[in-house]
């Protein structure tokens, strides 16, 4: 939505079938609803063209295999929201999805401390967070204070 203010054109790429098990229906209806932006639903980025700057991207529909080369100005790329925290299995308590379990759920006295006494955990990764980059900076300093 922010990049279509500016944009004359956003082309968002869904892997899946649709952005409702990602998003909330509001803004994915939002989204859907801009003329300015057009989604692509089982698509994959297959390639970046371009020297010192991207001037072309192929796009590939992951049914059909089928790709197509486009012009383009930027690439913006968002992994998703799966946390990946399988390393911290055992040292540290995760929640069912794989978010770190901070503050009065394991316990701890700050809320970014985890089960395991020195870990801290800030931003996405920590269950309950609002998944928001000034949130983590935010975070990420108190703990830091803490450290010190």
């Amino acid at each position: 939505m922010f990049l279509s203010r500016s944009a004359s054109r956003v082309r968002l790429l869904a892997r899946g079938t649709s952005l409702a098990a990602s998003m909330s229906s509001y803004l994915s209806s939002r989204l859907e609803a801009d003329p300015a932006i057009t989604i692509q639903y089982q698509a994959e980025v297959g390639a970046l063209h371009g020297d010192d700057h991207p001037d072309a991207v192929t796009i590939r529909n992951t049914a059909t295999g089928v790709t197509k080369t486009m012009p383009t100005r930027a690439v913006f790329v968002m992994v998703g929201a799966a946390p990946n925290t399988a390393w911290l299995s055992g040292l540290v308590q995760l929640d069912d999805k794989g978010f770190v379990l901070t503050g009065p759920d394991v316990s701890a006295d700050s809320p970014f401390a985890t089960s395991h006494p020195g870990i801290f955990a800030v931003g996405d990764v920590r269950a309950g967070s609002v998944k928001r980059v000034a949130a983590s900076v935010g975070e990420g300093s108190v703990v830091i204070s803490k450290v010190w």
